[in-house]
């Protein structure tokens, strides 16, 4: 059995009570799947609620999928004695799951008039057989069978080996060759005109009536048998799909979260970058405080020289007006003296002149 489309949407059923109300089958949106079983040659809609399978509908030809509204659709399958709906998160998916339900009907349908042309043509050689068959008490006999390959109601997916007698080789070989199946197909067709002659003949003759009511009750066991095979067949393949559907839910998740990883490793990378950068930052502050500190500290020693240069300054300053006050003072005695000098002079050159 092979998944050929698949969607998500929200299940519900029809209230079997009031056949108008809607019940959910599903607390949020779930996996729609459109399967195709190759053994039987059969279209199926499967869904799963965990390990709960919420759909198991066969396509048939006369099914129908209608639009009820823009984002909800619903199906009619007599065999499960329900109606499905479906609601999709866009109008979108729902018209692409109405065009898949379409295509698979009509390879339902398809399917259905290749398979009634090769059980015609595989019947119409027991109804050549000679007239003799009629009579012979060895023919095999089985009553009419209908759902030999299986039944379309959902079977529980954990088989109960307890309540099941445990297949043979035989039968395992059987149920697995598609070529076999239809050759039993085949042969219960023929099978089915031959019970129909034998109840003709059976007027005639009484005798074989005990052995005919054995062989009948033989291949009734027989056909009870295969008919539990293939329903164990079928939880067996149930099993297998919900395996499937749990491998592809736990993919899509290891699938996200690499995802996730790969965005966390990403975000990492640039946190260590951010913090590569902000360690260099850092250095570059340390170093510019250091050299502020230095700054700083020369500016000080810059502002001690400065102020002793200034103190120096005022003193020679004081020094220079001193000094200055000292020669005008010297100055003045000199002027002084000098006045003192001359005056003597000339008093000396009028005693040399008045002495001569």
């Amino acid at each position: 059995m092979s998944d050929i489309f698949r969607t998500r949407a929200h299940v519900f059923q029809i209230d079997p009570n009031t056949k108008k109300n809607w019940l959910p089958t599903s607390k949020h949106a779930v996996t729609v799947s459109y399967f195709y079983d190759s053994t039987r040659n059969v279209y199926r809609i499967i869904s799963l609620d965990g390990t709960k399978a919420i759909i198991n509908s066969t396509i048939s030809p006369n099914m129908t999928f209608t639009k009820t509204s823009q984002k909800f659709g619903q199906w009619a399958d007599s065999r499960a004695n329900t109606v499905y709906g479906l609601g999709f998160s866009t109008e979108h998916h729902l018209s692409k799951f109405a065009e898949k339900f379409a295509e698979y009907k009509e390879a339902a349908r398809l399917a259905k008039e290749k398979s009634q042309e090769k059980m015609e043509m595989a019947t119409s050689p027991s109804q050549e057989s000679p007239a003799g068959e009629l009579a012979s008490p060895l023919t095999p006999v089985t009553p009419p069978m209908e759902n030999i390959n299986g039944t379309d109601e959902l079977c529980d997916t954990t088989p109960n080996s307890d309540s099941r007698p445990e297949p043979t080789q035989n039968a395992l070989a059987f149920a697995h060759s598609p070529a076999m199946t239809k050759h039993w197909e085949a042969e219960l067709e023929a099978l089915k005109g031959n019970n129909a002659k034998l109840t003709a003949a059976l007027l005639e003759s009484t005798a074989n009536v005990k052995q005919w009511k054995q062989q009948l009750a033989a291949y009734q066991e027989e056909a009870e048998r295969l008919h539990k095979r293939v329903t164990e067949l079928e939880c067996q393949s149930n099993q297998t799909l919900v395996v499937k559907s749990q491998k592809t839910e736990l993919n899509q998740t290891i699938e996200e979260l690499e995802n996730t990883l790969r965005d966390k490793e990403e975000e990492m990378e640039k946190l260590k970058e951010e913090l590569e950068n902000m360690n260099d930052l850092m250095e570059q502050k340390d170093t510019l405080t250091q050299k502020l500190e230095e700054t700083e500290l020369r500016s000080r020693v810059l502002e001690e020289q400065l102020a002793g240069a200034e103190q120096r300054l005022e003193e020679n300053q004081e020094e220079q007006e001193n000094f200055r006050k000292s020669l005008r003072t010297l100055l003045e005695l000199l002027d002084g003296k000098i006045f003192e000098l001359t005056e003597l002079r000339d008093t000396l050159a009028r005693l040399i002149e008045e002495a001569s």
